[in-house]
């Protein structure tokens, strides 16, 4: 009998946070449930709980269930230093997220990716629609090269970002994609870019 060998991940020992709530799209979700898993990354699906213990949301396409027990609220700078990305997924979930019962305060997402635009290791994702949740903190991409959704070209322009015509774009710690359809090669350059930091850390 042959003996498997398992091969380590690029990404054993990191943690990811991605966020999520309601109309999410469920091809992408789920890929970065198994993707980032399958490099040994420990993934943590982010939401607002709003008191409960957990929640479960329906996709876009397909209204498949997704549960989230874990808030994005409350969490400290310790924690949210631990991650090596912050991600803001397509879909309806920035839309939802960025809803704010006091309009002249940040909704609790918002101000979660805003804190996360202060820590330089952890890596910002921003895909298709995500860039929603950034509406409202324009200085976070100020000057920086984007691509989004054709729909949001303008608000991004208006934002004062640099957007770029092409599907994955890399400013920094700052990555972002053009539709959820590209949510391959989105995941595939936050991997290369999480490992490459993992190794220059190590050097």
């Amino acid at each position: 009998m042959s003996e498997v060998v398992l091969r380590e991940g690029a990404l054993t020992g990191t943690r990811i946070a991605v966020l999520v709530e309601s109309d999410f799209y469920e091809p992408e979700i789920f890929y970065y449930q198994r993707r980032f898993a399958e490099e040994g990354a420990e993934v943590d699906f982010l939401t607002r709980l709003w008191g409960n213990a957990s929640l479960t949301f329906s996709g876009h396409e397909y209204r498949a269930p997704f549960t989230a027990n874990r808030s994005l609220e409350g969490l400290s700078d310790e924690e949210l230093r631990r991650y090596a990305a912050l991600i803001v997924p397509s879909g309806m979930v920035a839309d939802r997220l960025r809803y704010t019962e006091d309009v002249d305060a940040p909704a609790p997402a918002t101000e979660l990716l805003r804190r996360a635009f202060e820590e330089p290791t952890v890596l910002k994702g921003i895909i298709c629609h995500g860039m929603w949740l950034a509406s409202s903190i324009p200085g976070t991409v100020r000057g920086r090269k984007v691509v989004c959704h054709n729909n949001l070209v303008g608000d991004v322009r208006n934002m004062g970002a640099q957007y770029v015509d092409e599907d994955v774009v890399v400013d920094g710690d700052l990555v972002t994609g053009r539709t959820g359809a590209h949510h391959h090669l989105f995941a595939r350059r936050i991997i290369d870019l999480i490992a490459a930091r993992r190794g220059q850390g190590a050097g």
